[in-house]
């Protein structure tokens, strides 16, 4: 099981803003259980394979106060059984009709999937939907798995100094909204997580109502409907399914630095973080604007911080940028580079502040423009070729507000992009009282 959370690459970013499936001659079946369970379905003829994903509504930022970490420990938990299928049966049964599966926890939602050949399609969804009400918790499964998150966030956060910066500018980004914490929790409180805390959260929140079921490959939208209702649409929702509650984030005031030294970094490194608003709440084309912004600034080998910082000026070793508007509530922009040997943190930061103050003040061009379209759309196109990128890119975009039609249309609107849009969205954007700076220094460095 992995944590699904932010990526950096701006293919991920993608996926969150949606991507054409129409350049891959797809079209997509969406319809709704009785119990409220939305059901949709991407036809992928190719091969008799299928991916079966069902998607909750819910996530770390859903947890309650003093509880991080019980969204992705419920995540674990979910594979331990049911009267039905008991002790890790779930996993040995897909196995063993040659499938594979998996899941992952999000700030917005948790998602399990299996991919298996187009037979086997009833089996999983008999699984899923058995473990969807009939998850069985003791002392005696839930104590180890706790144990086991527990390690995952030494070797993933804790020992590595990078993950520690990143989760420490997370935490800085944001004042009061739950985003500020890690999705596998912060250590002091995965360690008081009980049995009855992952019942209480499983019993919240795991409900058909509260759930997407996505169904990509040899299939029909007819079959899926038939195999839908057999096996999910008796499920009836046992209590109204809790309302998502959050701190709202205050308007920011001040930016925020983090320098953090670690005898285990090998070399210094330097990021920045602007909040934004989330996909779900920008126009289509200011949330494509900042995808299309990250690439011109940091995205590739044409991008001005790698021609500036690493070519010519020989200053970083390696640079980026990023978008993610891929969450409910917020989103974020983000620039990192790692000065070569022999050059400071300082001579970095400034050379990539040169770069953004020209931005802001003289725009982008239309060639730049126009190259990078082209790259995304491209990368896009191939990253899609996939069953499992379809299934999730349709997963991250509906449980985080987003709605079929903004996938259908990301061909379309990226391609109405203006040089003035990405403009507008980099002066907006680029506001250094809405960002946090971190700095990763060798234990030795001083600054």
């Amino acid at each position: 099981m992995t944590l699904f959370k932010r990526l950096m690459p701006l293919v991920v970013a993608l996926l969150a803003a949606a991507a054409p499936a129409r350049a891959l001659d797809i079209d997509v079946t969406s319809f709704t259980l009785g119990n409220g369970m939305q059901v949709v379905v991407i036809p992928d003829h190719r091969a008799p394979v299928v991916t079966h994903m069902v998607w909750y509504k819910v996530g770390a930022a859903d947890e309650p106060q003093g509880k991080a970490g019980i969204a992705h420990l419920l995540e674990h938990l979910m594979f331990k059984g049911t009267p039905k299928y008991p002790d890790g049966a779930f996993t040995r049964i897909v196995r063993a009709n040659g499938g594979d599966e998996n899941a992952f926890t999000s700030q917005d939602y948790t998602a399990y999937f299996q991919r298996v050949m187009k037979d086997r399609l009833p089996l999983v969804m008999e699984l899923e939907a058995d473990r969807m009400q009939n998850l069985v918790l003791t002392d005696e499964n839930v104590l180890p798995e706790r144990a086991v998150v527990q390690e995952e966030r030494r070797e993933r956060t804790e020992n590595e100094p990078r993950g520690l910066l990143a989760e420490q500018l997370d935490a800085a980004l944001y004042l009061a909204h739950p985003y500020g914490k890690p999705v596998i929790g912060w250590m002091s409180e995965v360690a008081q997580l009980t049995r009855q805390d992952a019942l209480d959260f499983y019993a919240a929140h795991y409900e058909p109502g509260n759930a997407i079921l996505i169904v990509a490959g040899d299939v029909t939208p007819e079959e899926v409907r038939t195999l839908a209702e057999r096996h999910y649409g008796p499920l009836q929702n046992r209590r109204p399914v809790a309302e998502r509650r959050r701190t709202p984030e205050p308007p920011p005031n001040a930016e925020r630095r983090v320098i953090m030294r670690d005898a285990r970094a090998s070399s210094p490194s330097w990021q920045r973080e602007y909040l934004t608003a989330s996909a779900r709440d920008l126009p289509q084309r200011e949330e494509l604007a900042l995808s299309l912004l990250a690439d011109v600034v940091g995205g590739g080998s044409e991008s001005r911080l790698h021609q500036a910082l690493a070519l010519e000026k020989k200053l970083a070793a390696y640079t980026g940028a990023w978008f993610n508007g891929d969450n409910l509530d917020h989103g974020s922009f983000g620039i990192y580079a790692a000065p070569n040997g022999g050059v400071t943190v300082e001579a970095v930061e400034k050379a990539v502040d040169e770069i953004l103050d020209d931005v802001i003040a003289e725009g982008i061009t239309q060639e730049e423009l126009d190259r990078s379209r082209n790259s995304v759309v491209a990368g896009a196109v191939y990253l899609l070729d996939s069953q499992d990128a379809l299934a999730r890119m349709f997963g991250s975009a509906l449980t985080t507000g987003q709605t079929i039609e903004d996938v259908l249309n990301w061909e379309r609107d990226i391609n109405q992009v203006t040089v003035e849009d990405v403009n507008q969205a980099a002066r907006k954007v680029l506001e250094r009282r809405a960002s946090v700076t971190g700095i990763l220094l060798p234990e030795a460095t001083v600054q």
